[in-house]
């Protein structure tokens, strides 16, 4: 072979030395061996090279700092096969070329004889050629063995002719499909069968003549019996030979004229009819389809079930998928979107389709768009559920009615009775406090019912302060409080309960909106809106307005979730953890105020509600002080007062010292028996707290009663339950108060202890309950 006509061959060389890679390149071109090559030295570029260069042919180093000719050999065994390798190393033994060989490597060349790498590198490649010619060879007669093979066993027709129709040719599928008994009996028929329409023919010849072959020529044909048969044909003309195959479709045609008688019931229907492949690609689509989603048959013919009726298929779509594989039907809902990308609910039912054998092929959907009918069914729903709730708001009323009735009662007898000015203005707090009470109770009705509050002038200040006060003490302390009022801050007309409820929603909302902690900031001022405002809000007039703010550092909200927070019962809390409610009052509440709402939110960064109010512009003046009568005195008792938290035990030392008692005070348990142990015999009544750190109220009260078996108790709780009372009572607790205990409650435990030895446990209720009245609250 004439080496300089040759291609050059791609040689990878592996070697660590340059210099020795350049005496093995200049021995190449001594033996005129057209070449190119590349030089690396590391296992890395090696395997790179393999697979990016493609050599022809690899030169490898025996031995090499980190890599060596043996692994090179193994490597490019797998990746370069048809490579040739050869050993080129500076001193090799017997025994390690004897590896080398029996490694793949077709020769070894010593550096100091670089003489032989010439005639080598021609050795090796016609060893290459050689293999390469011999492995062609048994290709070939594998490939002449399955193509007859396959030919013979075809399920299409094959056959040759010449240009005159004679069968040159024919296979069994062939014979069978035009009726003959064997391929031999069509060759001495001599003919292929007639065409039905022999014009056919001559077109079928004349584009083989003009362009070489044809593809699925559809032509209708006879068989041995004269029986017509739909065909496909498919024929290469080369020389005077055509060469062919024949598909029968008359079974599809019949298939497809059904189809199409079907497919025009289908179109009458209103459902909208698809079908899909398993890949979900859509196969069929009807005039109802059409109608329902807004795509026509050529757009929506091809494309993907979940690319086209969904913006993200939902998991009820998989899930759907696979029950349907299982059980080869299934029933449900779905929500999609039509082609302007409005969301609407189908009612789908899916079959299987399955073929002969009875293997899945296609799916089958019908879906009838039920959007109105669950727009109607929801209305339906909430309008009973406001319903329930009215119903269920008047009975709370009447009950809550029975129980303020007598307190209001009593108040105003109180007053009478506890004249002085420090009485009355107690009883004029806890007077508003049960109006308030009743306030909401028809704020219920209002929003149950739609019956109307009052209107009035308030003073928003005293909402957001009595706010605050509410917020520092029921929040978490996690959650810090601040409020900035300005001291001219205009007052408003409204229902001052209605409000009320407003701010507690707002800031309810914010604190669920900061479950780890964060700043709650409620704010107002004064601000005059003009006609350019107006415009822009169209919820607003001209005019003068309080803007009440509420603010929180919490976790924001979406564009899409904003979008629906004032809609009924839209909640993104649990279940059971919110009704949807709250902020959908707040709107309607500010509305019958005739102001309106704006928020502002950003994922992670908060949310701020801005409540326009119409203002009145009068200035707002300081709450009215109502004196109130004394309540039970002591006569200079001792009270040892135990709690963990410092304004409880503050408070209740300031109340019990303003009614002639002694008072010390112990922040936990540990505290107050050192403190009992130093004063045993000054201390009347010890008042603790049941749930405290380090040692708790049943704890301290067990010691206690171990220093001294007579001493009087009175427990108090914050969590009002019977849990609390069996503790206390299991350690032989006299009395029992729940926080917020009032003075009236607190004082009269105490002057009720004092006097007399009581024999089993009082509970006083929160709502009033008294445990010697209600056996049902006594423990013994």
């Amino acid at each position: 072979m004439d080496q300089s006509k040759a291609k050059p061959l791609r040689i990878l060389i592996l070697e660590d030395v340059p210099g020795d890679a350049e005496l093995a390149r200049r021995e190449l071109r001594k033996a005129k061996i057209p070449f190119s090559s590349k030089r690396v030295e590391t296992k890395g570029s090696f395997l790179k090279e393999l697979k990016g260069y493609s050599p022809d042919l690899i030169l490898a180093d025996c031995k090499l700092p980190h890599f060596d000719g043996m692994n090179a050999l193994l490597l490019a065994k797998d990746l370069a096969p048809h490579a040739p390798v050869i050993i080129v190393t500076g001193s090799i033994s017997e025994e390690t070329a004897v590896e080398c060989v029996k490694a793949g490597a077709l020769d070894y060349v010593i550096k100091g004889h670089l003489v032989r790498l010439g005639p080598a590198v021609k050795g090796a490649l016609e060893i290459k050629r050689a293999r390469e010619e011999e492995r062609a060879q048994v290709a070939l007669k594998d490939s002449e063995k399955k193509y007859r093979t396959l030919v013979d066993n075809a399920l299409v027709g094959v056959y040759k002719t010449n240009l005159n129709g004679d069968i040159l040719y024919a296979n069994e599928a062939l014979s069978t499909m035009l009726e003959f008994a064997s391929p031999e009996e069509m060759i001495a028929h001599g003919v292929l069968p007639r065409y039905k329409n022999q014009a056919d023919r001559e077109i079928l010849i004349e584009k083989l003549k003009t362009r070489g072959k044809v593809k699925n020529f559809e032509v209708e044909v006879f068989t041995k019996t004269g029986v017509p048969r739909h065909v496909l044909i498919s024929a290469t003309l080369e020389g005077e030979v055509i060469s062919g195959m024949i598909i029968g479709i008359t079974g599809r045609k019949e298939a497809e004229r059904q189809i199409q008688e079907q497919a025009a019931l289908l179109h009458i229907v209103p459902d909208a009819i698809l079908v899909r492949d398993l890949n979900g690609r859509i196969l069929f689509w009807n005039r109802g389809a059409a109608q329902l989603y807004g795509w026509t048959k050529e757009e929506a013919i091809g494309k993907k079930v979940n690319e086209l009726l969904y913006r993200e298929p939902p998991q009820q779509f998989e899930e759907a998928r696979n029950i349907l594989i299982e059980k080869r039907e299934w029933w449900g809902e779905l929500h999609q979107v039509n082609k302007g990308g409005k969301e609407i609910i189908v009612e789908s039912r899916s079959t299987l389709m399955t073929d002969q054998e009875g293997k899945p092929k296609s799916i089958l959907v019908v879906n009838t768009d039920i959007t109105e009918k669950k727009s109607l069914e929801t209305q339906f729903l909430r309008a009973q559920r406001m319903e329930s709730i009215g119903i269920l708001a008047g009975g709370i009323a009447h009950d809550l009615n029975n129980v303020l009735s007598p307190i209001l009662m009593s108040i105003e007898m109180l007053k009478q009775k506890f004249p002085d000015k420090q009485g009355q203005r107690i009883l004029a707090t806890l007077e508003s406090n049960t109006i308030r009470a009743g306030d909401i109770v028809k704020q219920v009705l209002t929003f149950a019912r739609g019956d109307g509050g009052e209107h009035v002038e308030v003073q928003v200040k005293h909402l957001i302060q009595e706010m605050e006060k509410i917020a520092k003490e029921t929040f978490p302390k996690s959650i810090q409080i601040h409020m900035a009022l300005p001291k001219d801050l205009w007052t408003v007309s409204g229902d001052a309960t209605q409000l009320h409820q407003m701010l507690m929603n707002l800031s309810v909302n914010a604190r669920d909106a900061m479950p780890t902690g964060g700043r709650l900031t409620l704010t107002a001022k004064n601000v005059l809106l003009d006609e350019q405002y107006a415009r822009m809000n169209l919820e607003s007039k001209p005019g003068p307005y309080v803007v009440l703010t509420v603010s929180d550092t919490g976790r924001g909200m979406s564009p899409g979730i904003l979008d629906k927070i004032f809609e009924p019962f839209f909640t993104t809390k649990g279940v059971g953890k919110g009704t949807g409610l709250g902020l959908a009052t707040v709107v309607a509440l500010v509305k019958s105020h005739g102001g309106f709402v704006n928020v502002y939110s950003e994922v992670g960064k908060g949310t701020t509600f801005k409540v326009y109010l119409p203002a009145t512009e009068i200035l707002e003046t300081p709450r009215v002080e109502v004196e109130r009568a004394e309540l039970p005195k002591g006569h200079g008792e001792l009270i040892l007062v135990v709690d963990d938290e410092t304004s409880i035990r503050d408070i209740t030392k300031d109340t019990l010292e303003m009614y002639d008692y002694r008072v010390t005070t112990a922040n936990d348990g540990t505290e107050a028996v050192a403190l009992y142990a130093e004063k045993k015999g000054e201390i009347s009544v010890v008042l603790t707290d049941m749930v405290m750190p380090h040692m708790d109220g049943a704890a301290t009260i067990r010691v206690l009663q171990k220093l001294d078996p007579q001493v009087k108790i009175v427990a108090m709780s914050g969590v009002a339950s019977e849990s609390r009372i069996g503790a206390a009572s299991a350690a032989g607790v006299e009395t029992f108060l729940w926080k917020p205990y009032t003075a009236e409650k607190l004082l009269g435990a105490l002057n009720e202890i004092l006097s007399v030895k009581v024999g089993k446990l009082n509970a006083v209720h929160p709502a009033g309950w008294d445990t010697r009245t209600d056996p049902s609250l006594s423990l013994g």
